[in-house]
């Protein structure tokens, strides 16, 4: 079942097809200003399915599943931005727009999970569902913040003199990053306003009134999110140029970043929230996927220094096939020798 075929899927191919669009100069473009409609749409679409999964559980039950799931959101963006700043070959910015989309989660990679284990006949907890709604927004406020600290420390360690040559100078011990306006710039932003918005609309409206939102939010969805792939092809192509500067750094942190997420969603699956052998799989997807949904329009609205060739591409054309294709096996063969 796991091959090849796992990545004849409409998203992925349209990304392809967006890619191949810009490569041969096809005069094909969309219209401006649509990606930004196709990624408020997408956030609000799911910020309003993790909300109603919310709302259905019982919330004391759930607490250590969504505490464990804000803790690996903020915790891996972390790992991710230090491990890229230590190749010596990512910059700041990049680095925190990478790192925020391996602390978020693919839907995708959890979907195919769960398909893997109907397969095997493995049962799973359903906690792991409320976990992948609420990842989304920590790694997006951690890769916002990283990004606006990087962004004041340039401005404060760059100047220029009266002959106009640029001077890199030593931060004075007084002028620190102001981690109040940086929290407030994360916390306002609007990919994180609406995301959260939205999941708190969806987890108190009434089931009988969500339900007539679902042939918005459920039945187009895909359809939507292959017309963003489609332009973040393109996107992808026209930057790739740069991402063959530090293509082998970055083709070796989406094969190795997966592995750590993984086991740190092991560790935590079993010895912590103590699910069973579904669930220490799939909470081991959580940290081992990085996000091609949420993440990205929030990262192009929000940090477009960054270049989406870097993050898209890692995301899924490294880091998606590995997990559908290796990694979801690997994960469920070792939630099994640690349940054992």
């Amino acid at each position: 079942m796991f091959g090849l075929t796992n990545l004849l899927i409409p998203a992925v191919l349209f990304f392809a097809l967006g890619f191949l669009t810009r490569a041969i100069k096809s005069d094909l473009r969309l219209p401006q200003d649509m990606a930004k409609m196709l990624s408020i749409y997408l956030l609000m679409a799911i910020g309003l399915h993790g909300g109603y999964e919310l709302g259905k559980a019982e919330l004391v039950t759930a607490f250590n599943s969504v505490l464990w799931a804000v803790i690996l959101g903020f915790t891996l963006p972390l790992i991710g931005y230090g491990l890229l700043l230590l190749s010596r070959r990512v910059d700041k910015m990049n680095a925190a727009a990478i790192a925020a989309h391996y602390g978020s989660v693919s839907a995708g990679t959890f979907l195919t999970a769960i398909a893997y284990l109907d397969n095997v006949g493995v049962s799973y907890e359903s906690y792991p569902l409320i976990m992948l709604a609420v990842m989304e927004s920590p790694a997006i406020i951690v890769g916002l913040l990283l990004a606006s600290w990087s962004r004041q420390r340039m401005a404060q360690d760059l100047s220029i003199d009266s002959s106009g040559a640029a001077v890199i100078h030593q931060m004075p011990a007084d002028d620190k990053p102001r981690w109040r306006s940086l929290l407030h710039e994360a916390l306002t932003n609007g990919s994180v306003v609406l995301l959260l918005g939205s999941m708190f609309i969806g987890a108190i409206s009434e089931p009988a009134a969500m339900q007539k939102l679902f042939p918005f939010i459920d039945e187009i969805f895909m359809g939507i999110l292959c017309l963003f792939l489609f332009e973040m092809g393109m996107e992808a192509a026209r930057r790739i140029g740069e991402f063959r500067k530090v293509g082998p750094v970055l083709i070796i942190f989406g094969l190795i970043m997966p592995l750590i997420g993984a086991a740190i969603g092991i560790a935590v699956g079993h010895w912590v929230l103590g699910f069973g052998v579904g669930g220490i799989t799939l909470v081991a997807v959580l940290g081992a996927s990085a996000s091609y949904i949420a993440v990205p329009p929030a990262m192009r609205l929000a940090v477009p220094e960054a270049n989406p060739s870097f993050y898209l591409t890692l995301a899924l054309g490294v880091t998606f096939p590995f997990n559908v294709v290796f990694g979801i096996p690997l994960y469920h063969y070792l939630a099994e020798l640690v349940a054992a």
